[in-house]
C-alpha cells in the first residue's frame, strides 16, 4: 500500500477508472456521494474522517458542473486538516485558451490553473489540450504539475490490434504526437494538412501514400465533433483501404459524431478511459499509477 495516511476518493460519474487506480497503487478507496437538489445544487458528503493525503480522481469534461464540486470537496478537506490534496484528472479542462484573441475574452487558462492551485497541491493529467504554452505547470502553478502522455499505451493497443497498421495523423498539431506513437513499433505514418480557402474554408489534404489495402488508424489527442476525422476518413474512402480505425486519448464525440463516422465505414471507434465513454478500450490506471507514485514520494 502506498501508505495508510492515504485515501483515493473517486466521483459516481468516474467510479470505475477511480477505483482501477487505488487497486493499481494498492490505496484505500472511497467514493464521493453527491445529492442533486431540483435547483441544480449539490449536496456532497465526505468520509467523516479523512487522512493527511487524499487523492481526488475525477476527468473533468463537463467542467462547469464538476468543476464546483471539486472545489468544495477540496476545501472541506482542508478545513479537515487534509496536508496534501492530488488531483488525478486525466483529461483537464479550459486547457487549450492561453491568450486573449479578441479585446474584453477570457483566458480561461491562467483563470482555472490559480483557481485549482489555490486548492490543490498536485495534479496528473493526461495529454492536455495545450497550445502556447507547452509546460503544464506553467498553466496549473502547484507544487507538482505532471502531463502524461498516452502515446505508449495507444501504440501497445494498436499493434495487437492491427496487422501492419498505418497511422494517420488528422493536422499539423498532431504530428509529434503520432510519430511517438508510430516510433514504439516502427509503424508507417503520414500527417493530413489543412489549406484554408477563405474566411470560413477549410480543406483537408492526404500526403501521397500507397493507403490502398492498408488497414488505417486515425489517431488524435481529442475527438469533440469529429468533423476533422470526418473529413480525413472521406479522403481516405478514395484510395480503398482494407479498414479505417479512430483511436483517440479523449472521446467527446458530441452530437451525431459517432454516427458519422460509422456512416463513412469507420470499422473501429477506441478511446483511452481518460473520459468514460462507450468507446472506452484502453485502461489508464497503470500510466496514472506509475506518475503518481512518483508525486506522492516528492510530496511528503
Amino acid at each position: 500500500m502506498i501508505n495508510s495516511d492515504t485515501l483515493l476518493l473517486g466521483f459516481p460519474d468516474y467510479a470505475q477508472q477511480a477505483l482501477a487506480l487505488a487497486k493499481a497503487i494498492d490505496a484505500r478507496y472511497c467514493e464521493v456521494k453527491i445529492h442533486y437538489f431540483p435547483d441544480g445544487e449539490s449536496r456532497i458528503v465526505l468520509p467523516s474522517t479523512l487522512p493527511k493525503h487524499i487523492i481526488l480522481c475525477r476527468s473533468l469534461n463537463l467542467p462547469n458542473e464538476k468543476l464546483i464540486e471539486l472545489l468544495m470537496v477540496a476545501g472541506s478537506a482542508r478545513k479537515q486538516g487534509v496536508e496534501s490534496i492530488t488531483l488525478v484528472a486525466p483529461y483537464m479542462c479550459y486547457m487549450r485558451q492561453d491568450i486573449a484573441f479578441h479585446s474584453g475574452e477570457v483566458i480561461s487558462q491562467t483563470i482555472i490553473g490559480e483557481l485549482l492551485a489555490h486548492y490543490l497541491d498536485n495534479v496528473l493529467t493526461v495529454d492536455a489540450h495545450l497550445h502556447r504554452v507547452h509546460d503544464i505547470s506553467l498553466a496549473i502553478p502547484v507544487k507538482h504539475a505532471i502531463n502524461v502522455s498516452a502515446t505508449k499505451p495507444m501504440a501497445h493497443f494498436i499493434q495487437a490490434r492491427i496487422d501492419r497498421p498505418f497511422l494517420i495523423g488528422p493536422d499539423s498539431e498532431s504530428e509529434q504526437w503520432v510519430a511517438n506513437i508510430a516510433d514504439h513499433y516502427q509503424m508507417e505514418y503520414r500527417i493530413a494538412s489543412k489549406e484554408r480557402l477563405g474566411d470560413k474554408d477549410v480543406r483537408t489534404v492526404l500526403p501521397i501514400a500507397d493507403y490502398k489495402e492498408r488497414h488505417i488508424v486515425i489517431v488524435d489527442d481529442m475527438a469533440s465533433t469529429g468533423k476533422t476525422l470526418l473529413a480525413v476518413v472521406k479522403l481516405l474512402a478514395e484510395f480503398s483501404p482494407a479498414s479505417i480505425s479512430v483511436l483517440v486519448t479523449h472521446a467527446l464525440f458530441v452530437d451525431d459524431a459517432m454516427t458519422d463516422l460509422h456512416r463513412a465505414n469507420v470499422t473501429n471507434i477506441w478511446s483511452c478511459d481518460a473520459i468514460s465513454h462507450p468507446t472506452n478500450a484502453i485502461p489508464l490506471a497503470e500510466l496514472l499509477a506509475e506518475q503518481l507514485q512518483n508525486i506522492l514520494v516528492y510530496s511528503r
